[in-house]
């Protein structure tokens, strides 16, 4: 598409950015030409990483606030998702209908039907998009970008910037224990889909993704609270008013109360993005308990050391009253197969109880106990 715009004397009518998917790909496209077409017709070739696919790219625009629409042929089209803009409708589409669309610069252009005026004043119409699909001279690369590591690295000392808000050296988690998950206040009550997104946006905040502090101020931010159907707006029962999601939490840290959190369907679904599990756990969260996990994310969730857990009977979700304590009994008994229990304690002084389970094996419960997958890790090397 891009060489029979160039071919027929035609660029681009808007903002057109090109995104390698890797250093092979980009080395390729670029030995055999392909990028350098792009860039005739007025294209940007951004970054080879997955960066610009969950928004890490600047928009330009004289308001931010305006209504607008972008298309992309990235894999997903969240509220937010691209420049954390509530403002902007994001569509996927082929990239040959992006690049169609880009040519004319609307989003009405029908490439099947409408005509295009090039850079002679003629009116011209666009063929049917070809393509090779494998590069005739095969792919090639000559830095792959890999750097191995030191054979020994316990003399390399890691400096950082104490001011850096962007870096930031991560400090273990410490192991939950029994008392920590007794008497819980609810984080989060989610209600309908919760994605990685919701959890952790992406777009700006990927500016912070290596400083967890900074960027754990994203936590659950798009996520719905079951109880007055907003966004980032729940009650703290610590300072009794309403916060954003991430205040709540640290409100609850400083008051030395554990938080849990429950959800839906598939909960966890999307790119299997760590700092979704990082933040919450980062914020004194120690189960999220739901009626279905997406797989990676409940893995995700184990690896930082927290509880994973699914109702038994998922109607047990509607039992949940904004303002309970939580107890899980039983944590210090957790074992493969062997379901938890989930004790309610409402502010009517009646109680519910339910059961919980998990998928745990032995390897991942040793996680648990250790704090984390890397605890566990750096605990095996020093033995």
């Amino acid at each position: 598409m891009a060489q029979q715009a160039k071919d027929k004397g035609i660029k681009v009518k808007s903002e057109f950015t090109i995104t390698p998917g890797s250093e092979l790909i980009r080395y390729t496209v670029e030995r055999d030409g392909v990028l350098d077409v792009f860039e005739e017709i007025g294209g940007v070739v951004l970054a080879n990483a997955c960066g610009p696919c969950i928004g890490q790219w600047a928009r330009h625009t004289d308001d931010p606030k305006r209504k607008n629409s972008i298309i992309t042929s990235f894999n997903r089209n969240f509220s937010k998702r691209n420049d954390g803009n509530p403002a902007t409708h994001a569509f996927v589409a082929s990239p040959e209908i992006v690049t169609a669309m880009v040519l004319s610069g609307s989003m009405t252009f029908n490439p099947l039907t409408d005509s295009l005026i090039n850079e002679k004043g003629e009116k011209i119409k666009l063929d049917p998009p070809t393509g090779i699909e494998l590069p005739p001279k095969g792919f090639d690369v000559e830095d792959a970008g890999f750097q191995a590591p030191a054979e020994n690295g316990e003399g390399i000392d890691v400096k950082v910037d104490p001011k850096s808000d962007r870096l930031q050296l991560l400090t273990p988690f410490k192991p939950i224990t029994q008392d920590q998950v007794k008497g819980m206040r609810i984080l989060l009550k989610a209600k309908g889909k919760c994605t990685t997104d919701h959890i952790s946006m992406a777009g700006p905040w990927l500016t912070y993704r290596g400083h967890l502090e900074n960027i754990s101020n994203n936590c659950f931010i798009g996520a719905i609270n079951f109880f007055n159907d907003k966004a980032n707006s729940v009650i703290n029962y610590s300072v009794d008013k309403y916060m954003p999601v991430p205040d709540s939490a640290r409100a609850y840290q400083k008051a030395g109360v554990g938080t849990i959190v429950f959800g839906e369907e598939n909960y966890g679904e999307g790119s299997s993005r760590e700092h979704a599990a990082m933040e919450p756990r980062y914020l004194g969260v120690k189960a999220v308990v739901v009626k279905s996990f997406a797989r990676i994310h409940e893995t995700n969730l184990k690896k930082q050391g927290m509880l994973a857990l699914t109702f038994a009977n998922p109607a047990d979700y509607d039992k949940i009253r904004q303002d309970d304590l939580v107890d899980l009994a039983d944590f210090d008994q957790l074992a493969p197969g062997k379901p938890m229990s989930c004790r309610l304690t409402h502010t009517d002084g009646s109680t519910d109880e339910f059961q919980l389970t998990h998928t745990y094996n032995l390897a991942q419960i040793a996680w648990v106990k250790a704090g984390s997958a890397l605890n566990k890790i750096r605990q095996d090397q020093l033995k």
